[in-house]
């Protein structure tokens, strides 16, 4: 398996890109976000990748980021997500996003992406739920200032990552942590 390319970038035609590798041009196909972070051409750079062996053809893909692969692998396991779809999730949401929509479960977020319905955001929340926010951080990392010694608090008290961050939405700005915790208790029991 081709774990890595290091070479000179030759060409950008959205969605493929080909690296010159010792001579030989490899042709990988990346999301938006890689192709954003990419240099001009004739430049080295080093990506990561992810090779794909169909009946029909052998598939590379490059990301800039081992989040960014190890998500898209995540999302290829998931049933009726192919690569296409997978590069569409990657390139319309940065792999935190991806992660907070899948800790909240909202399938509006995924609704927004190109090529994603209804049923494809139900299915990719539902299969990603546990797995995805484990590898890319907790989800207090999408907290606001100040708020995340609630939710600290509010995980030591047995709430879920998706009740506590529901919970802490509903807090005024500027509100101290204990506080914090009072109105936020107040708000999960209801």
């Amino acid at each position: 398996m081709i774990g890595r390319l290091t070479g000179t970038l030759v060409e950008k035609l959205p969605p493929t890109i080909c690296v010159d590798v010792g001579g030989v041009g490899y042709e990988l196909d990346v999301p938006m976000s890689t192709l954003y972070a990419l240099p001009e051409t004739g430049a080295r750079v080093t990506l990561l990748t992810h090779l794909a062996i169909r009946e029909d053809a052998h598939v590379l893909y490059g990301f800039a980021t081992a989040a960014e692969r190890a998500t898209f692998r995540e999302l290829i396991k998931v049933s009726g997500v192919g690569a296409r779809i997978a590069l569409a999730v990657l390139s319309g949401m940065t792999v935190a996003e991806l992660s907070q929509a899948v800790t909240l479960q909202e399938a509006g977020r995924l609704t927004r992406v190109p090529g994603i319905g209804k049923k494809t955001a139900e299915r990719l929340l539902l299969e990603l739920r546990g797995k995805l926010g484990a590898d890319l951080g907790p989800a207090h990392a999408a907290a606001p200032d100040g708020q995340a010694d609630v939710l600290n608090a509010l995980a030591a008290l047995g709430y879920s990552d998706r009740e506590a961050l529901a919970a802490v939405k509903t807090l005024p700005a500027g509100v101290g942590v204990s506080e914090g915790i009072k109105l936020a208790l107040k708000a999960l029991a209801r």
